[in-house]
């Protein structure tokens, strides 16, 4: 089958699922209103909520959201065929992922920006809210450290994205000046930090930077874990207009160029897809399609990380609640797009299928290495870029959206340090908040000997715990509709559907755990399950109650 038949396809689905779709949810069950006050205008602070324009703000929420996991998970989902990695990622991201990420941003702003953790406290209850804030405390931790390991291997792996990479920063930096500072408008700023950007990574490609094989004692790879959270902890310090902000919108332009060029050398070199579009026979090990693929790939097709940012940072800075449908819907389909791009890359960008399942030979082998080895050789045969050229521009976009996610990450999980600290009583500051996530984010990595790679030892719940984290989200946004008395079946039906996969993956893997001897992965699972479950049961009591019970005070 030709890998253009794939692209067209979803590339065709996951637009008119943007203009239609998601234009009925936001009149008909959103019911979006211009005029509403958000909260970047009633709580402005200058820090946290600030008034943004809906580009600028949809790039930090499309970097943010991404991450690797776009391309980590297809690329290992992968093994089961590329049928079924397709259909999820395409009807997840229509049905799933854009009716979350736009209703958690809706929620948070018709709640003071709440978070979704402190929202399950007012629709259902003291005790939801505690045991969800346990669940987003954990999966912010795997994102955090798990990130920080798969951004230093690939600057290890592909050193010509090293220049690049941090360049962006200073990029951002002044653009965030022009913006703000000099009030200069979007467009000569965008055109020439892309500009700079690509010329950077051609410089990265002729000038890698190795670092020695020790650091002050430590290997290349903890000492690029080190810098990454030293720099995430300043950043998540400062005003979201001085880095955050531009460092995601410069980053989204420069990935959906990126994204462009990859589907350009698609359309030109016309590849064929050698891989299965379903896998007849796995490699021994591979664990059932059901339910793992659903959990395997989270996002891309629909990820509780993404409610998370929605509700966290990107709620504090929507200038007009119309801008929702854009920056929440929109930002799903632009995660989508780079799944399945993951997906081609993955399949498409082999020679032959023997090549393909020489990379495929185990469960987890297919990494973000296919990925950028796959789109290689996709470039290379379609647009004639060198393969040191085209291996830096694949690895710098792999890069950039983990670390725009980790960027975000250690802001979010301050603000649950925060949240946790105010329920209990008492104030934890905003330098204070950060050091404790920088403390337990590197105790993770660097714990029990790890020498840095410890982020990965809990990776084995990522997916289950962040489609989980999905699933109580669409409880609140339901038990929220149910209130509102409209109609809550679009919400509720995903919300079925991951919490059945979710629950049946976490039972699956405790049986793994306990085989495999793994006793800290077995006591996690059985918290997360627990948590899961309790919560799911006050949303179920929420929800039954909901026609007849009375909106919390500050909603609409």
């Amino acid at each position: 089958m030709n890998a253009i038949i794939l692209l067209v396809v979803g590339l065709t689905v996951m637009a008119l699922g943007y203009f239609f779709y998601s234009k009925f949810v936001a009149e008909k069950i959103y019911r979006l209103e211009a005029d509403f006050r958000t909260p970047a205008h009633t709580m402005r602070d200058g820090v946290d909520y600030v008034p943004t324009n809906k580009f600028v703000l949809w790039g930090h929420h499309f970097t943010s959201v991404a991450g690797a996991a776009p391309i980590v998970g297809p690329a290992i989902a992968v093994i089961w065929g590329w049928g079924p990695a397709f259909l999820w990622v395409v009807f997840g991201t229509v049905f799933f992922a854009g009716m979350h990420d736009f209703g958690a941003l809706w929620a948070s702003v018709r709640n003071k920006g709440q978070s979704m953790g402190m929202l399950s406290g007012s629709y259902i209850g003291r005790r939801g809210r505690n045991l969800f804030l346990v669940v987003i405390f954990l999966l912010l931790l795997m994102v955090n450290a798990a990130f920080a390991v798969v951004i230093s291997n690939l600057l290890v792996s592909t050193p010509t994205s090293v220049i690049p990479v941090w360049g962006a920063i200073v990029v951002a930096l002044l653009i965030g000046q022009a913006i703000y500072r000099f009030k200069m408008g979007l467009l000569w700023p965008s055109i020439i930090g892309v500009v700079v950007l690509y010329a950077l990574i051609w410089l990265g490609s002729l000038y890698p930077i190795v670092l020695p094989e020790t650091v002050l004692g430590m290997s290349a790879n903890s000492t690029w874990i080190v810098l990454l959270f030293l720099y995430a902890g300043v950043a998540s310090l400062l005003p979201v207009w001085v880095l955050l902000q531009p460092r995601d919108y410069i980053n989204g332009l420069q990935l959906f160029v990126g994204l462009g060029i990859l589907y350009a050398a698609v359309l030109i070199a016309s590849p064929t897809i050698v891989a299965p579009a379903f896998n007849t026979a796995v490699p021994a090990g591979t664990p059932s399609i059901v339910p793992l693929l659903f959990v395997t790939i989270a996002c891309g097709a629909i990820s509780g990380f993404h409610g998370m940012v929605a509700s966290g940072t990107t709620s504090k800075q929507l200038d007009k609640e119309t801008d929702a449908r854009f920056v929440g819907y929109f930002g799903a389909v632009g995660e989508g797009m780079l799944s399945l791009a993951a997906i081609i890359c993955c399949t498409a960008g082999f020679a032959t299928l023997v090549d393909w399942q020489t990379v495929y030979s185990s469960f987890g082998s297919g990494n973000v290495t296919a990925f950028v080895n796959g789109g290689e050789a996709l470039i290379t045969a379609g647009l004639g870029l060198p393969q040191n050229l085209g291996a830096t521009l694949l690895a710098t976009m792999a890069i950039l959206f983990a670390a725009t996610t980790m960027d975000t990450g250690l802001r979010l999980q301050r603000f649950v340090v925060q949240e946790a600290a105010e329920l209990a009583g008492f104030k934890v500051g905003t330098i204070l908040g950060t050091v404790i996530a920088l403390a337990v984010c590197l105790a993770l990595a660097f714990g029990a000997g790890s020498g840095g790679s410890g982020g990965m030892v809990i990776w084995p719940l990522f997916g289950t715990t962040n489609q989980l984290l999905a699933a109580l989200t669409l409880a609140i946004i339901t038990v929220i509709l149910i209130r509102k008395g409209r109609n809550p079946w679009l919400t509720a039906i995903p919300m079925v559907f991951l919490m059945l996969m979710s629950v049946y993956a976490l039972v699956v893997q405790l049986g793994t755990f306990y085989n495999d001897g793994k006793w800290l992965l077995l006591a996690m699972d059985i918290v997360i399950l627990i948590a899961a479950v309790w919560v799911a049961f006050e949303a179920a009591v929420a929800m039954r109650q909901g026609r007849e019970g009375r909106e919390p005070v500050g909603t609409r």
